[in-house]
């Protein structure tokens, strides 16, 4: 709940690590909390991290109303805040590489949406069919088999 002296405003969120970052969020200059819900709504929080620890400004761009300036800003103030309170958790560092979402499924999650879409399904409904795939089969770690089940999954 969010009081000020002309509004008050109730905010509801699936858990408690996305309800923390969205408060680590709005604490960034710049983003308050309009653009905070839309960036929790372009992305998951597994997603958003693993984009603030990679410093991947242009994954952040991508989200409605972030610029550069602002991914930048964004990556700044909370990549240390994050580093520091173990909310890397989730995020594995292997030997020689960079972070990565456990079971990586953030890129293929990427681009099987891609195609989903372009085969003429919705965003809404590829993503809902992605997350119920990876659900029941988080092994999954290529794109195509992804496509795959989710197809299967559809057309049954």
């Amino acid at each position: 709940m969010q009081v000020r002296e002309d509004d008050i405003s109730l905010y509801g969120f699936f858990d408690e690590m996305e309800r923390s970052m969205f408060v680590h969020l709005i604490s960034v200059s710049g983003v308050g909390t309009n653009t905070a819900r839309v960036i929790l709504s372009s992305m998951s929080v597994e997603e958003i991290r693993y984009a603030i620890i990679q410093e991947n400004e242009a994954l952040l761009s991508k989200i409605k109303g972030i610029g550069p300036k602002t991914a930048k800003r964004i990556i700044l103030d909370l990549k240390d805040k994050l580093m520091k309170q173990g909310l890397t958790e989730g995020l594995v560092v292997e030997p020689g590489t960079e972070f990565k979402p456990v079971g990586g499924h953030a890129a293929i999650k990427d681009e099987a949406l891609s195609a989903l879409q372009t085969l003429g399904y919705t965003k809404a409904i590829a993503e809902k069919q992605i997350l119920q795939v990876l659900k029941v089969k988080p092994e999954i770690s290529q794109v195509e088999e992804l496509l795959k089940h989710v197809l299967k999954q559809i057309n049954s």
